[in-house]
């Protein structure tokens, strides 16, 4: 009996298709479990469950009676050739091939594993296909075959994962971080250790193990406390379960441990009390490690005992390969000489060629060298005449990409100005109609502040004319804020200063939101949008480039007010404003500004831009300020407003983000230091 053995048993214990396991046969034993396996056998409605009821049978007498086994196995698989049941007939033969491993029939255990394997695959069955590349993979780890045997449970792990057999995947895990640690690739093994522990409430019965690897990784970094409380661990659990084989190996671990730390007593407690447990159920691997062990640590003190040790030692490691490996073994050594001969074979012809051909290429290579030189001499020549024509070419063609790239730059400039146009259109139109105003209604005033005069009424004149006074204030008010929009609008045509300025923030994001709004406005008179603002009154002025900053927000809101459109014009939305066919849609662009103090006084004004527009696609998100990506169709945007915006705030020392919800809307976040 091995670890290996016992693990298979606990994976043939899980769900079979047809026939589930009575979870009262863990309390059976003996012939009460045999009673109750032959009874559902013979119980069993249809062919399906009476082969899976000989399959159970058979498992049952697999580490009994060999002879049994192979009879019920034989019987099962007459029955499936008879109803043509592929799936119970690949099922069988993965069990079956147990029976001939424990033999040491190694060859035979690998022609049904693999005649198997293709039965599940040319009939799809999942639970097939994973069960019989563990399988593969266990015959693979016994013959210390590391790397195959990762890769079939590597193929196991990925049917197992894609159908979410939990239990199974856990086990997989498992053995896949066994057999790394096997190959000191303690990195891939605490990977997929880590999983097994996530996944340990489905296998209760192989914590013991899952801990003992646990143990082995840690103990070969170093860390040897942290490899006995995981030791401990494993042992408490094979306690619990009873496992005597899982007992035996961790007490083995123990004393090894005991041993590279120089603790003889505690070393020598652990490996005779894993002797005695091994012992018990006859654990071969279990009797060789322990009593190997006990040899070499009385071997210095009492070296009879050591000798009795070294003979059970002995004695185990025989019956534990002598039998059951020696012929898979011998046939893959005879292989692998076969295959070596061939080799050397090959590489002594390879190297009579080699001198021969070495004879002939010396007569050559004397006449090739000349003409060789000569040739290069020729195409170094010609090499640098090209080389020089092609940097001269790849200086030119900088030159016009520079020269490109600022008429790009410029161009998206006189695109935003645009956007302003209409806007200013709008807001200077309202000041200018005031100026108007007042100033007709100043003529008929002043006329009236004459008649009151003449008639001698000096009150009433004196009235008319603070009236008059009045209104030429708010024509110089109003006179004043049509200035400012103009100059506004120069400031953002001009190229960047570079100076900075105390600037009002609010003031800036509001005539920008503003502008934008009516600007596109005017283009498309059925455009319509909520606007919202919250502006920080406690920020004041702060120290920035305002027509730089103010492209920035220029920039954002157009294409908030872009989202928000395109948003309302989508066939969702479209019929009725109604989204979802339930709730009206109203396109909302949200402009706040508040203040971030730190813990040494004035922090960072922070801006934020926010709609609730189509929003990004997460896969761009990335991409979103890299120059000339754009989300919008070709010929509606150049793809340099992003990019240029992350440029302008990145001088200022400051930081943009963005979020963004499919279909939910997009917040842009600014940043900027005071």
């Amino acid at each position: 009996m091995s670890k290996t053995f016992l693990i298979i048993t606990f994976l043939l214990r899980l769900q079979t298709i047809g026939f589930s396991q009575n979870q009262e046969l863990s309390n059976l034993s003996g012939q009460k479990a045999l009673d109750s396996l032959q009874h559902k056998y013979q119980s069993a409605k249809n062919d399906s469950g009476r082969i899976i009821g000989l399959e159970r049978i058979a498992f049952y007498y697999q580490p009994l009676n060999v002879d049994s086994s192979l009879h019920y196995y034989n019987k099962a698989l007459s029955m499936t050739a008879k109803k043509s049941n592929g799936w119970a007939k690949a099922r069988l033969l993965t069990g079956l091939s147990g029976v001939m491993e424990n033999q040491g029939k190694y060859a035979e255990a690998f022609e049904l594993l693999f005649t198997s394997l293709k039965l599940a695959q040319d009939r799809n069955s999942a639970y097939d296909i994973a069960r019989t590349n563990r399988r593969l993979s266990l015959m693979y780890y016994d013959l210390q075959n590391y790397p195959k045997a990762i890769s079939y449970q590597m193929a196991a792990l990925k049917v197992d994962s894609a159908n979410n057999y939990y239990e199974k995947v856990a086990i997989d895990r498992y053995f896949l971080a066994d057999s790394y640690d096997k190959m000191n690739k303690l990195d891939s093994a605490v990977f997929h250790l880590n999983f097994a522990i996530k996944l340990e409430n489905t296998i209760p019965d192989l914590l013991q193990y899952v801990y003992e690897i646990d143990g082995h990784i840690k103990q070969k970094k170093g860390n040897y406390s942290e490899a006995l409380l995981s030791y401990k661990k494993g042992f408490e659990e094979a306690k619990k379960n009873k496992d005597l084989v899982s007992s035996s190996s961790i007490c083995a671990d123990f004393s090894a441990l005991y041993k590279k730390m120089n603790v003889k007593d505690s070393a020598i407690f652990y490996a005779l009390q894993g002797l005695n447990y091994a012992t018990e159920v006859s654990f071969k691997q279990g009797i060789m490690l322990n009593s190997n062990l006990l040899a070499q640590l009385y071997d210095s003190t009492q070296p009879a005992v050591a000798l009795k040790y070294y003979k059970t030692a002995n004695a185990a490691r025989d019956s534990l390969f002598g039998l059951r490996n020696t012929q898979a073994i011998q046939n893959l050594v005879t292989k692998e000489d076969a295959k070596q001969k061939e080799l050397d074979d090959a590489k002594l012809a390879f190297q009579n060629q080699l001198k021969l051909y070495g004879l002939l290429a010396g007569l050559l290579v004397l006449c090739v060298v000349a003409f060789t030189l000569y040739r290069n001499n020729l195409h170094r020549k010609k090499a640098n005449v090209l080389l020089q024509e092609q940097n001269e070419k790849i200086e030119n063609t900088l030159s016009e990409l520079k020269s490109t790239q600022s008429q790009l730059i410029q161009s998206e400039k006189m695109a935003s100005l645009g956007q302003l146009t209409a806007g200013i259109a709008h807001e200077i139109q309202n000041p200018l109609n005031f100026v108007n105003n007042f100033s007709e209604l100043n003529t008929e005033l002043i006329d009236e502040a004459g008649e009151e005069m003449n008639k001698g009424n000096i009150q009433e004149a004196k009235i008319i004319l603070n009236d008059i006074k009045e209104n030429e204030q708010k024509i110089n008010h109003h006179g004043k804020r049509a200035d400012d929009i103009v100059k506004g609008m120069l400031q953002h045509s001009r190229s960047s200063t570079g100076v900075k300025e105390q600037t009002d923030i609010n003031k800036l994001c509001d005539e920008y939101l503003r502008l934008s709004y009516h600007g596109l406005r005017a283009k498309n008179k059925s455009f319509n949008a909520e606007i919202k603002t919250h502006f920080d009154t406690g920020i004041g002025k702060i120290n920035i480039i305002p027509q730089d900053i103010g492209r920035v927000v220029m920039n954002l809101i157009n294409n908030a007010f872009y989202a928000v459109n395109e948003k309302k014009n989508s066939p969702l939305t479209s019929k009725g404003g109604k989204l979802n066919s339930q709730v009206i849609y109203e396109p909302t662009v949200t402009v706040k500004t508040f203040l971030n103090p730190s813990s040494g006084g004035r922090g960072a004004v922070t801006i934020t831009i926010s709609d609730n527009g189509i929003g990004i696609p997460q896969n761009m998100i990335d991409k979103i300020f890299q120059p000339f990506f754009t989300t919008k169709p070709t010929g509606q945007g150049t793809g340099l407003g992003l990019s240029l915006s992350y440029d302008i705030i990145k001088a200022h020392g400051g930081e943009i983000k963005v979020e963004s919800i499919e279909e939910k809307g997009t917040t842009f976040t600014i940043q900027l230091p005071i």
